[in-house]
């Protein structure tokens, strides 16, 4: 029992999320949670699941997209200049133009 809970803890500073249909775990660092396109998952998610949630943050959005979205955010975070606009469609799938 022990080791079940030591597999499901997170370091300080890191968010359990869950993605997709398939309840798809990943760790994220809480920072992400203020970029904007977070910002609109997170929206996304209130609106689909509402506030009251037990366990990891539940995102409506595919692997792939959560994927995707990750990597955009990660290239953001580590660069102080962005040579791309993110644009977020209402379905929370990010689109990216050059």
């Amino acid at each position: 029992m022990q080791g079940e809970e030591k597999k499901w803890k997170v370091k300080k500073g890191w968010l359990a999320v869950m993605v997709d249909e398939d309840q798809r775990r990943f760790v994220i660092p809480i920072a992400y949670l203020y970029h904007p396109l977070f910002r609109r998952l997170l929206e996304a998610a209130r609106d689909t699941y509402g506030y009251h949630s037990s366990g990891p943050l539940r995102l409506p959005c595919s692997v792939d997209e959560f994927l995707r979205l990750r990597a955009l955010v990660e290239r953001d975070t580590h660069s102080s200049s962005s040579s791309h606009r993110v644009h977020m469609a209402p379905c929370t799938r990010a689109k990216v133009t050059s």
